[in-house]
């Protein structure tokens, strides 16, 4: 199985095991045992999911520090698209780009300008034929996990181009070389990231290993360099140029921006990790056959919902979709078809491994020994309430009696089996009494 690096991880000393997070968990990844969640790590999607909804704030996201940009002689910021919608409209979106530029970047390049280029590409991809219908978006990575780790039949139906972020590094790290003559290992390129999701995938690059270029050295929460931006707005008017993407192209923060270069065809955007389960449920019991692309987005309102970000994320959408009005009024044109067409046709952006299915941890190395278990889960699946309550620090009652077989947890860890426990000692003990046996207890 593959060893992947995740960004969520757990702070021991804020958890109070309270169950919130295996409750709303959308890959059953958590337990609660000995009072404190733990996550596993073959089942985490890093959808950030627990990390929304912790109480106690004891989930978090590990990134990069600003600091880790002096490892390099030359650094390139390039922010997610969600980035626009986090400062008010009065801010233009070059004075933004130069905000981020003033932390100590030589370079700053919108992730919206390699959206763009895969936007427009998408049309080629739909039409080479290559997939089952739907044609699944792969720009999110908790969903593409998530159908990696629950909807292994649809693996095939995800799109094989590589994300904006990645695309936008080859493109940058091309340029730097052939003009600049800059060494690749001189480059520094670090992700503006508004989710935990984005930043594992820097880690854990989807089937690029064989594209140098495509490396992405870092990725920063949106959060952690907020303050200091807003604070170089207040006190700073650039005259800078540096925006180079479209209203289309910084739509892709948004529910749907995808799907809008996909003219005239049959497509469904879904936002929010409950909802994009639903309804990849009915797809994959055959029930949307109509539906020609599917894009989900594991956060509410898409990327500028991530729990990395700042603002709320309708006013971010608010945000967005004013300037891409005030945007359709410049100067900034879509980049020639000639250029996009280059671009794809040259594979640089085409993931060109099969996304497989992500098994499960099994339940023994010796095959014999795993259908063992299976049969013992069953029977004690049988015995347990059915409620799924997760009083047990289990998302449900299958998922109690896989770690009782795997001696992850105890029978009496279900409250309900306790409580019987507890009465049949009762019963006895007072029979005991009754009897005018001894029970155990002082008769002072």
């Amino acid at each position: 199985m593959e060893k992947l690096l995740h960004s969520v991880y757990l702070d021991e000393e804020k958890c109070l095991g309270c169950t919130t997070c295996v409750r709303n968990c959308p890959t059953g990844a958590i337990r609660v045992r000995g009072g404190k969640a733990t996550i596993i790590e073959s089942k985490c999607i890093d959808c950030g999911e627990c990390i929304r909804i912790c109480p106690h704030h004891a989930k978090l996201a590990k990134t990069d520090p600003l600091s880790s940009i002096r490892n390099y002689k030359y650094k390139v910021a390039i922010p997610a698209p969600a980035i626009i919608g986090q400062f008010k409209t009065k801010y233009s979106i070059d004075r933004i780009l130069s905000g981020i530029k003033s932390l100590g970047f030589d370079e700053v390049v919108e992730v919206a300008y390699g959206a763009e280029v895969v936007g427009r590409a998408l049309k080629y991809e739909y039409h080479a034929k290559r997939y089952p219908k739907p044609l699944i978006s792969s720009a999110c990575p908790a969903v593409v996990k998530l159908i990696q780790v629950r909807f292994p039949e649809l693996t095939d139906n995800i799109c094989r181009l590589k994300s904006p972020m990645a695309v936008t590094a080859r493109l940058v790290r091309k340029r730097l070389k052939e003009q600049h003559q800059i060494k690749n290992s001189d480059v520094g390129i670090f992700f503006i990231t508004p989710c935990a999701a984005k930043a594992t995938m820097v880690n854990n690059p989807l089937c690029c290993e064989d594209d140098l270029y495509a490396n992405i050295d870092g990725a920063i929460a949106i959060k952690d360099i907020y303050s200091d931006v807003l604070t170089y707005l207040n006190e700073v008017n650039p005259g800078e140029v540096l925006q180079n993407s479209t209203p289309e192209a910084f739509g892709w923060a948004l529910s749907g921006g995808e799907s809008n270069y996909l003219k005239n065809k049959n497509v469904l955007n879904v936002d929010g990790i409950q909802n994009v389960i639903s309804v990849l449920e009915e797809i994959e019991c055959g029930k949307l056959d109509t539906i020609e692309f599917f894009e989900g987005l594991a956060c509410i309102g898409g990327c500028v919902g991530g729990c990395l970000t700042v603002e709320n994320n309708y006013v971010a959408k608010m945000y967005i979709e004013e300037r891409a009005k005030k945007a359709k009024q410049t100067s900034i044109t879509h980049m020639p078809e000639e250029y996009v067409k280059e671009i794809y046709n040259s594979g640089m952006m085409h993931i060109k491994e099969r996304i497989s299915p992500r098994s499960p941890e099994p339940l023994d190395t010796d095959i014999n020994k795993a259908i063992e278990k299976m049969h013992e889960i069953e029977v004690l699946e049988s015995k347990l309430p059915g409620l799924d309550c997760g009083s047990c620090g289990a998302p449900g009652c299958r998922a109690l009696a896989e770690d009782i077989v795997t001696g992850k947890a105890r029978e009496i860890d279900c409250v309900f089996i306790l409580k019987d426990r507890i009465m049949e000692l009762s019963q006895v003990t007072n029979e005991l009494l009754q009897m005018g046996l001894p029970t155990g207890k002082s008769n002072e």
